[in-house]
């Protein structure tokens, strides 16, 4: 098929503004520009960093990891959370493995090659430099959880053990079982306890942020709201950084810990930060099935299981006969008959389209056909059950619990599901956003993954930012100085308090006939079918419709139970869901005007004749960071420049 071009339809829903460009990323090689960087930025010396103070919002990997590191480095340093601990930030959920170019295995693994692996990854559509960055402070992530004592799975000599991932030929994923992202982040959380206890860092937890206060162009605090007594409080600092993670929510149904939400960074963007990429979605090609509409979430499989599982349909369509009973020769391994080269490990976009195509043309299982196995009968035969109960008995288990079903003795049944976002508010190389003193991290930014992440690489960037890219870059702005001294009462934070206060009391007023749930799951019905694994023009137009319809119909018909002034969850998913309406919104937008297939973002009018994406570097091979204006969003494109690695169609046959 030929790809498309930008529409008329499109048009109506954005103007254009001016090019932006990341005036902080050094030029010369690009093994050189972190040292160049790092050299260059002006530095704090320690007597004035304990007069300085960083608000930092989120506990998760790239949260914990920043406030420990900046606390530990003398700032005086301000951690908020929802949750009532830091460790139960969503971080804690993660399964796989972190990525590091150790090259333990001595298989060809490098630096430049985990650049490569995520250039190539994210289809093009990611920074080099930034990329190439996080490929280079790999290695010294392990290290640092080594020393603070990460029980990474070992070989038998001692040495780190490893495994691959999707989209690599590779094995550069250290774990610890499948539990890798909560033991990550108790070593962070420990970093973070013993900063708390030095006095470098004041911990607030059950507070949700709901605004930002920017004076004089900078960003100075943050409002929030004690979930407890509902008080509304102002917190000022010299420069704020948003660790809040991704906004998979908004299609409800998603892998993501149900209180996860974007509103801390979408409050930052309708005061000016750029949101960029958000139609930049990832599917997760292992997860567990739903199984009816009561869910509210879905639980994901990790995709280490892909190193040893095998992925197949029947060849018959609608062959309902159990697994064990289908004959090997009326098997289709279509990951490995489709691509011989990466088989069963193919990037996740790959991986989610593929079982969608498989599905959708008759060949799936289960309940209402939406589902294929991931088979563990030869991983058994080969390995015996106890090294593969080494591996992944954790996940067996949860996947037993869960459906019922021994995925020992019969293969798992699993079907994508919304997992991580690539999009997020667009930051320089420094990691600051266009709002001066504004810094974000982790998933909650934009920056290293381009249109597709690969496994195990989440967890890598939001250590990479937190422990050692942020705590070098943030200084450089803070030495700067300038700052007035400020206060809650100033004017700025004062009329950012009350539009908190007053639209907290505009959603308690309503008093509609409609739960916050309801609202938030027709939503997610919306984004699923028409922004999901496939888009095309006129679904993208419709859903536009089809929420700016909700949105309208929420803030008449909502009803908020209970007070502010009391813990009040009905109220807290109010607020989120409010939030999502608008980004479900800008989603649609960016997937409109975006008329190629790249990553996880797939436009059925650009596709090949195989069904593979085609995308349009011509018009596309830049970055959408989008400026709020209402139902008129601004697009400002940063055009991406590869000077290293060729730009060329994916292939992973």
């Amino acid at each position: 098929m030929t790809e498309s071009t930008d529409t008329d339809a499109a048009a109506d829903f954005h103007t254009v503004g001016d090019e932006v460009r990341d005036r902080k990323a050094p030029s010369g090689p690009i093994q050189e520009r972190w040292d160049t960087r790092k050299f260059e930025a002006k530095l704090v010396n320690p007597a004035n960093k304990r007069k300085l103070s960083v608000i930092v919002v989120g506990t998760g990997l790239a949260g914990a990891s920043a406030a420990a590191t900046l606390g530990e480095a003398g700032y005086q340093v301000k951690s908020f959370c929802y949750q009532d601990s830091p460790r139960r930030a969503h971080s804690i959920a993660a399964q796989g493995g972190i990525n590091a170019a150790k090259n333990y295995r001595n298989d060809g693994d490098s630096t430049y090659r985990l650049f490569y692996d995520t250039i190539k990854g994210g289809d093009f559509r990611s920074r080099e430099s930034n990329s190439y960055r996080l490929a280079q402070v790999s290695a010294n992530i392990i290290d640092q959880c080594v020393a603070q004592g990460v029980p990474f799975a070992r070989e038998y000599s001692g040495l780190l053990d490893n495994r691959s991932f999707g989209g690599v030929q590779v094995s550069r994923t250290f774990y610890a079982r499948g539990q890798t992202g909560q033991q990550l982040l108790i070593g962070a959380y420990q970093a973070l306890e013993r900063q708390i206890s030095e006095g470098t860092v004041e911990m607030n937890t059950r507070h949700e942020m709901l605004d930002l206060i920017i004076i004089g162009g900078r960003a100075r605090g943050v409002v929030v709201r004690n979930m407890v007594t509902g008080e509304i409080e102002t917190h000022m600092a010299h420069a704020v950084v948003l660790a809040s993670g991704g906004y998979g929510n908004v299609y409800y149904l998603s892998t993501n810990a149900m209180g996860c939400n974007v509103t801390a960074t979408w409050r930052a963007h309708r005061k000016g930060a750029y949101f960029a990429n958000p139609c930049y979605t990832q599917i997760h090609p292992t997860c567990i099935p739903v199984s009816g509409d009561y869910q509210s979430k879905l639980t994901l499989m990790s995709e280490s299981l892909r190193n040893d599982g095998r992925i197949w349909v029947p060849k018959a369509k609608g062959d309902d006969r159990p697994a064990g009973e289908i004959p090997e020769d009326e098997r289709d391994y279509y990951l490995e008959r489709r691509y011989p080269a990466f088989g069963n490990l193919v990037p996740r976009d790959i991986a989610s389209r593929a079982a969608k195509t498989a599905c959708d043309e008759g060949y799936g299982v289960g309940p209402g056909g939406l589902g294929v196995y991931l088979d563990f009968a030869d991983a058994i035969e080969r390995l015996g059950r106890d090294q593969v109960e080494a591996k992944y008995g954790n996940l067996f288990d949860m996947y037993a619990q869960i459906t019922g079903e021994n995925p020992y003795e019969s293969p798992m049944r699993i079907y994508p599901a919304i997992h991580y976002t690539m999009g997020g508010l667009w930051v320089d190389y420094d990691l600051q956003s266009n709002v001066s003193g504004l810094f974000v991290t982790g998933e909650a930014n934009f920056s290293d993954q381009g249109a597709n992440r690969l496994g195990a690489s989440a967890l890598m960037q939001a250590l990479a930012d937190g422990y050692f890219v942020l705590p070098n870059t943030i200084g450089d702005y803070l030495a700067t100085g300038g700052f007035d001294v400020v206060d809650e009462n100033h004017p700025e934070a004062v009329a950012a308090r009350d539009a908190v206060t007053e639209r907290i009391q505009k959603l308690l007023a309503i008093q509609g006939e409609r739960t916050v749930d309801s609202f938030h799951k027709e939503l997610g019905h919306i984004m699923w079918e028409y922004c999901g694994m496939e888009r095309t023009e006129g679904g993208l137009m419709k859903a536009i419709s089809l929420i700016r319809e909700l949105k309208e119909e929420f803030w008449k018909n909502v009803k908020v139970t209970g007070v502010n002034e009391d813990l009040n969850q009905t109220l807290e998913r109010a607020g989120r869901v409010a939030d999502f309406f608008e980004l479900g919104e800008l989603m649609c937008i960016d997937a409109l005007v975006r008329t190629e297939s790249a990553g996880g973002h797939f436009r059925a009018e650009s596709q090949t004749e195989d069904g593979e994406a085609m995308r349009n570097d011509d018009e596309f091979a830049h970055v959408s960071a989008w400026e709020f204006n209402g139902d008129q969003p601004v697009l400002h494109k940063e055009p991406l420049e590869f000077e290293y690695i060729e730009m060329k169609q994916r292939s992973y046959k």
